[in-house]
């Protein structure tokens, strides 16, 4: 069957979602899971906490004393309860145990006098006037954070800081997570050079693999980079041949010119190609294949715009579908600041800042040069702005479509 060619934006991020692989588990050790998606439910294997604690520093005291003669009376501290070193013996009415908070409170105790309203004269404490505790008071009960079988967290959920704490206090060393699925990158071009090495006069540094592999890393995906090929079938093919990931993605050399040979190389190792172009500027070139071995390959344009736009769009649905956590990211609405001619018959993309006004309106501002090979555009750009092919020409504060960049602030 031949490749289809020209499909919409919204049916290449679907193919890339179809041929993403499904979401496989994998265990690791808590200290490594910070980012990584959950496979598997987190239970509670006890209560949190495992005993009533105090939630003050005090005494802990069995009755409730009402009499406000008997409340006049002492009572002796027989003992202390520390965090992580519990008062063990017996506690009676007319005595009390010194105790800190965080420590379990004796089983007998129903409530822990703050020590702010106690006198203390050696083994003997007086409590001031109004200082008597009411029942339960100052105690954090057993399960009063959550209770063994509770299901803490779900299978999905990504672990931040915050849920790795919760895992820790379930007492998980390990948790099951999703494997992050491997994405290969190969920049493909003559005039590339490594960065730190020194460039000729017809070259540039090689600087589209540094934003891949940033991006994939930022969406939960584990990237592999393979170096930059030269403009030759050769080396293209050797780069290639025998690679293990998930997804293979080549930066240049997918459009239709001389030295465009990213296709013809990897046609030795079995090419067929699901879709030729999408109808999208930029990043038209961008095709999808799959190798004889069963190795995807997703090609992206040279420029570094265009691969940018273009990972945002097709790459990230990829690795979340892999993850098991693709959900339609909705684009927001924002007011133009600068009008925009009609467009032309490509769903165009252009780099973009978001802002606010004093009422809180969401203003956009397409920046004013679109050309793909500039990076700083990109750098300045915190928004794509979404154009639908033949859109007619905008005014400013029309209402437009926006898709905010995952920026790190």
């Amino acid at each position: 069957m031949a490749a289809l060619k020209g499909i919409s934006v919204d049916q290449a991020a679907d193919f890339l979602r179809m041929v993403a692989p499904k979401p496989r588990p994998q265990k690791v050790k808590l200290e490594k899971a910070r980012g990584r998606v959950l496979a598997e439910d987190v239970l509670a294997a006890r209560d949190q906490p495992p005993f009533n604690a105090s939630a003050m520093d005090g005494y802990a005291v069995v009755d409730l004393i009402t009499d406000e003669a008997l409340q006049n009376e002492p009572l002796s501290v027989i003992g202390e309860s520390l965090a992580g070193r519990r008062f063990k013996g017996d506690l009676i009415a007319g005595e009390a145990v010194r105790i800190f908070t965080g420590a379990p409170v004796p089983a007998a105790a129903n409530a822990v006098i703050i020590q702010e309203n106690v006198d203390r004269q050696g083994d003997l404490i007086f409590v001031q006037p109004d200082g008597w505790a009411s029942k339960s008071d100052n105690i954090r009960p057993r399960g009063g954070d959550f209770k063994a079988g509770e299901v803490l967290l779900e299978a999905g959920q990504m672990l931040d800081p915050w849920a790795l704490s919760l895992v820790a206090a379930a007492g998980y060393d390990k948790v099951v997570v999703r494997k992050k699925p491997v994405i290969a990158i190969l920049s493909n071009g003559d005039e590339l050079v490594r960065v730190g090495d020194k460039p000729k006069s017809d070259q540039i540094f090689e600087s589209g693999s540094h934003a891949l592999i940033g991006l994939i890393e930022q969406w939960g995906g584990k990237a592999k980079f393979l170096g930059a090929a030269g403009d030759s079938i050769k080396a293209i093919h050797k780069a290639l041949k025998n690679v293990k990931a998930d997804l293979i993605v080549t930066i240049g050399g997918a459009s239709v010119g001389d030295y465009d040979l990213v296709k013809p190389a990897l046609e030795q190792l079995g090419l067929q190609v699901d879709f030729a172009s999408v109808n999208i500027r930029p990043g038209k070139p961008t095709w999808l294949g799959n190798l004889e071995d069963g190795t995807r390959v997703l090609g992206l344009p040279g420029n570094p715009a265009s691969a940018m736009v273009c990972a945002q769009l097709f790459l990230r649905p990829y690795i979340e579908a892999a993850l098991g956590r693709y959900e339609p990211r909705p684009l927001l609405t924002a007011k133009l600041t600068v009008a925009l001619p009609a467009n032309g018959p490509r769903e165009s993309w252009l780099r973009a800042v978001i802002t606010h006004d004093d009422k809180g309106q969401l203003k956009v501002t397409a920046l004013r040069d679109q050309d793909s090979s500039l990076v700083t555009v990109f750098a300045k750009s915190n928004a794509l702005l979404r154009r639908p092919f033949d859109a007619p020409a905008a005014k400013t504060g029309d209402l437009v479509s926006v898709l905010p960049l995952d920026r790190l602030v």
